[in-house]
């Protein structure tokens, strides 16, 4: 046996994961532990849960390898200060005390952490680094029902590289080309959540959302800031932005082409300009990921295309590129960020370093990414028991039979059950589920649940076979990384005086007969369920569908704004308490809120700090 482990750390969504004989067996981000959104510190959680997972000691795991160089990312950082000196010279100054006394030696720093998960655990010859651009490749490569493909990955930055092309074929990889920084697509679009107000590195699925309540008026001056060529690479104008050298992501000049200063979240309402600002980058982010597409599918003559990266979770995009048909097939990795750099990384020195056979997997092999903490039946009610909940046990058919009553009734349900998902998606393991042909739904979802923008879209879960009745894509969405649109003989068009609506007035539109899950595109963030990934999940859809003739339930993650998703029962009881879910079901169990000591509510909107 051959048990590898990978670690993501210290820049943001840090992980851990494991592997044996080459097969992924469990993977989590810290986050999900410490209940601290996107965490980037040391993963000790999520290493003591991985080893724990798979029953082993540290000191039994043969090789340990981190996501990226770090002495790299340092050579990065002093030459671009070089480059851009004097200006700069205060951000320089605070980053140079902590990369000289932690992060240049991170191996030793890294030895000095493990150590403490086992005594026995007394040397750091088997650790490993990979590089930062080749773990995101690797992670969407090698776990994708691909025997060769072409892979694109794009994000912020990594050591020099924001987006690559290399070649996979069987348990080969190759990086073909990179773009390095300062020019980078990912931090351009961070750019834009910065200036919109929203935080960078979790604000970007907002600025996702907000675009279609936008007209992309602004997308000639967006491309001022970046010349973008036929092939779709491209050079950003570092004139008008901070990041290289600053401590904010854009500066004066970018205000003046704009013509306002970014939005303070905390006193400005968002406005028709936001949503027009959101379209335009959104539209100009499209129209760059098409291009490269086009280019590296005309290029390799490759069928297959595999994504990862930061900017992969940017679904729309994603299914702008499936609409094309510019390739046969995409596969996108659901822990596309820096969370699946530890997955990756061990995936690349499994088959690359130790050209170790691989079998592809005609359905993937992420397992439907459940690769998380999970619970039995006696862990449920002991947690529950502890925090003084009221509940009841049923069986497994009379527990998906209520609770697909309860949903046809539109009320709005914690779901916990399974193994955690590994990303940023729920899956249909810690979700919050609720009836889709309600209109009223996303509102009250977002403002009574979540605490969140109105705006904010609700992705549909569908059963498999029904996904090509409801929606207009034609390959399977297991992971929510596609956008498609609602079938025509769903939709309810709009009046012409609806029509007329600006940005955030037709929001509550009635416009398809799932309106809770339709965006005002007519667009949806569509899951597909298979029986065979999550059975009980799938089960409650299809009771749900034999009682209302709709195969579709509401699928958010179960947390509230600016916290992570659930992780044990104990979270999910808190986070039951602290919104107005109407139920929770967890394990065999079904909690009611009526029926729960009112002293245990909590205050959520205090809770965690709103991102």
């Amino acid at each position: 046996m051959n048990s590898i482990l990978g670690i993501s750390a210290f820049y943001h969504d840090s992980a851990a994961c494991i592997l044996i004989d080459g097969k992924i067996v469990a993977a989590a981000q810290e986050e999900r532990f410490t209940r601290k959104k996107h965490d980037p510190s040391y993963p000790r959680n999520a290493i003591n849960f991985v080893l724990k997972f798979a029953n082993l000691k540290l000191s039994e795991v043969d090789h340990i390898v981190f996501f990226e160089k770090p002495f790299l990312k340092f050579e990065r950082l002093l030459e671009t200060y070089v480059a851009f000196a004097p200006k700069g010279f205060i951000s320089f100054a605070k980053a140079m005390p902590i990369w000289i006394k932690e992060k240049l030696f991170q191996k030793n720093l890294l030895f000095n952490k493990l150590k403490k998960h086992d005594e026995n655990y007394k040397s750091d010859e088997n650790i490993f680094f990979s590089d930062h651009h080749l773990s995101h490749a690797a992670s969407a490569f090698f776990p994708s029902p691909f025997d060769e493909a072409v892979i694109l990955t794009a994000d912020g930055v990594g050591e020099w590289a924001t987006t690559t092309v290399a070649l996979g074929k069987g348990n080969s990889l190759e990086i073909k080309k990179e773009i390095h920084f300062p020019h980078s697509l990912g931090l351009l679009y961070s750019a834009f959540t910065y200036y919109t107000g929203f935080k960078v590195n979790s604000g970007e699925y907002k600025l996702m959302g907000l675009a279609p309540y936008g007209n992309p008026i602004y997308e000639d001056k967006v491309k001022k800031l970046i010349d973008v060529k036929d092939d779709g690479t491209f050079r950003l104008d570092q004139k008008y932005f901070n990041y290289s050298t600053g401590l904010s992501m854009t500066n004066e000049r970018f205000n003046k082409l704009f013509g306002q200063k970014p939005r303070n979240s905390k006193n400005e309402q968002i406005t028709q300009f936001h949503m027009d600002i959101a379209a335009s980058i959104q539209k100009v982010t499209e129209e760059i990921m098409i291009r490269l597409a086009k280019s590296i599918r005309k290029e390799y003559g490759l069928k297959n295309l595999c994504l990862a990266g930061g900017v992969a979770l940017n679904c729309v995009a994603n299914g702008k590129i499936l609409k094309e048909k510019i390739f046969d097939d995409i596969w996108i990795q659901p822990a596309a960020g820096d969370a699946g750099g530890s997955l990756g990384a061990a995936l690349a020195l499994w088959y690359l370093e130790y050209n170790n056979k691989r079998k592809v997997n005609p359905k993937d092999d992420m397992k439907g990414s459940y690769l998380g903490t999970e619970f039995d039946q006696s862990q449920i009610v002991e947690e529950l028991k502890s925090v003084g909940a009221y509940f009841e046990t049923l069986s497994y058919e009379n527990l998906i039979k209520k609770t697909s009553d309860y949903l046809s009734n539109e009320k709005a349900i914690g779901w916990f059950q399974g193994r955690m998902e590994f990303g940023p998606r729920a899956l249909g393991a810690r979700s919050i589920l609720a009836d889709p042909r309600s209109d009223k739904m996303q509102k009250n979802l977002n403002l009574k649940v979540k605490y969140r923008e109105s705006f904010r879209p609700f992705a549909p879960s569908i059963l498999k076979e029904d996904l090509q009745d409801w929606f207009n894509i034609d390959i399977d969405s297991p992971y929510m990384l596609l956008v498609a649109e609602v079938n025509s003989n769903k939709k309810i068009d709009m009046t012409e005086d609806q029509k007329k609506l600006f940005g955030i007035d037709k929001l509550n539109i009635k416009k398809s007969l799932i309106p809770a899950v339709t965006h005002v595109d007519y667009s949806a963030r569509v899951q597909t369920v298979d029986k065979h990934t999550n059975k009980f999940y799938y089960d409650l859809i299809l009771k749900f569908k034999e009682k209302t003739g709709c195969p579709v339930l509401v699928n958010t993650s179960f947390n509230v704004r600016g916290e992570p998703i659930v992780n044990s029962p104990t979270d999910a009881f808190n986070c039951f308490m602290g919104t107005e879910l109407d139920y929770l079901v967890i394990g065999n169990c079904i909690l009611d809120k009526t029926k729960q000591d009112l002293k245990l509510k909590k205050d959520y909107t205090k809770e965690f700090e709103l991102d």
